[in-house]
């Protein structure tokens, strides 16, 4: 910018004094929610998710598809982690956008940067009033998000417990917690996206792809997650913490991807704001015609996220046993007798039929993919499993059979092939009324780090 005289009264020189930070910060806050779409979009997080889940969950046919989907008429807790999921893969990404994402375009569409430095004077300063007003916003949406869904789930079903990802009851206090540390949890990706919302609003300008960074990038990552990538290039993305909060609801917890992926997350989102620190206060504000440089959005954007991707990779791969898909053989049994036995004593109590302890039941599973024809390890729909158990007093050992979709992040659905009058079709009758046989159709989660 160009230098500025100094004004001089009779009594000596005025000394121009720079806008306090909190000043600085209150004012764009007050920017960003005085904008018509900002308060819309809080409106709709605060409201929408509750009668979202509250008129899905009285519906008789549920979103099994979804995780915890199947779980919405029986417990309240149920109904945020469904949202929690959709949230991940599409509301939190757009949310970034629209914060985040033109936090510094609109002041080059507009052409108020003269005037805006002119009254902080600093341009540091105007970088951290933005980007803590933006962080503000966001936490206030997923706040709203996580307790409008929550209570909706309440309000409709009530305050139940719930049926975690092996099988095991969660009474409605621990599910309470775990619940609300999934939500904690994803507010680490979502920072990075929006950071790097906040990147592509400085480097590229009044151009509308700073906009579309969030949304473009959490789309990539879903793609990476889908193929058939090593674990340490999925916990290298910061979008698999939208995916490891799952491992809170096993018994017990699988935490290790949940913290690598809070973990880089949170190493994305530092160094996405160091850059966009560094690339604002070192612009030329005297360029009324700025409007971003590709050059400089590679150098300032892209190659440094790429070289924190491929050395995470790197400390992850040396740190875990994780260069394979992280899905065997010998976990995918393990994870699915465990489930059945949880799930076989919750059917055992529904049927009023005698208690049965797990040491009692001594499950175990037999799973081979694509009939033996193939490596017994990866994703697939081509899982076929069977269980065995036995029951107190009972020479005969039971069995029943399961096939198995597993995802590549881990992820099971677990479908009942017989015999019927186990893990068939049927209505059970429960506390919060008649609900499908919980040994039917269930979802599971195999630990990708486990190494037992």
């Amino acid at each position: 910018m160009t230098a500025t005289t100094t004004p001089v009264t009779a009594t000596g020189p005025v000394v121009a004094r720079r806008v306090p930070v909190s000043r600085a910060y209150r004012f764009e806050l007050v920017k960003l929610v005085s904008q018509w779409r900002i308060r819309l979009v809080v409106l709709a997080c605060w409201i929408a998710p509750a009668l979202f889940v509250a008129g899905v969950s009285q519906q008789d046919t549920l979103p099994s598809d979804t995780l915890f989907g199947r779980w919405m008429h029986a417990t309240g807790w149920a109904g945020p982690l469904v949202m929690l999921g959709f949230a991940g893969s599409w509301a939190l990404p757009l949310l970034a956008s629209l914060v985040a994402g033109d936090v510094f375009a609109a002041e080059d569409r507009l052409g108020t940067w003269r005037h805006l430095l002119v009254a902080v004077r600093s341009p540091a300063r105007i970088f951290v009033a933005k980007s803590l007003a933006s962080v503000t916003v966001m936490v206030v949406l997923v706040a709203g998000l996580a307790a409008s869904s929550a209570a909706g789930g309440l309000v409709a079903v009530g305050n139940q417990p719930l049926v975690g990802l092996d099988g095991h009851l969660l009474a409605p206090g621990d599910a309470a917690g775990r619940v609300l540390l999934a939500w904690l949890c994803a507010l680490a990706p979502t920072l990075a996206l929006a950071a790097i919302g906040l990147l592509g609003s400085v480097v590229l300008g009044r151009s509308s792809m700073g906009l579309l960074l969030p949304v473009l990038v959490a789309l990539a990552m879903q793609v990476a997650q889908m193929l058939p990538l090593p674990v340490a290039v999925r916990l290298a993305l910061p979008g698999y913490a939208f995916i490891a909060w799952n491992g809170l609801f096993t018994n017990p917890a699988q935490l290790a991807p949940l913290l690598i992926g809070v973990a880089v997350s949170l190493a994305w989102a530092a160094l996405a704001t160091a850059l966009a620190y560094l690339l604002f206060v070192r612009r030329d504000f005297t360029n009324p015609a700025y409007d971003g440089s590709g050059r400089r959005a590679l150098t300032g954007g892209v190659l440094p996220l790429a070289a924190l991707t491929a050395l995470t990779v790197g400390v992850v791969a040396v740190a875990t046993p994780s260069t394979g898909s992280g899905i065997e053989q010998d976990k995918v049994q393990r994870s699915l007798a465990t489930a059945f036995a949880h799930l076989y004593r919750l059917q055992t109590e529904q049927l009023h039929r005698p208690a049965v302890t797990e040491p009692q039941l001594r499950t175990s599973a037999a799973c081979t993919k694509s009939d033996g024809q193939a490596a017994q390890e990866g994703a697939g729909n081509d899982w076929r499993c069977v269980v065995s158990w036995h029951l107190p007093g009972v020479a005969v050992t039971g069995t029943a059979i399961y096939q198995l979709d597993i995802t590549s992040d881990g992820r099971f659905v677990a479908d009942g092939d017989g015999p019927k009058e186990v893990n068939g079709y049927f209505l059970v009758r429960t506390s919060t009324g008649d609900a499908p046989n919980p040994l039917w159709q269930f979802d599971g989660n195999v630990d990708l780090l486990d190494t037992h």
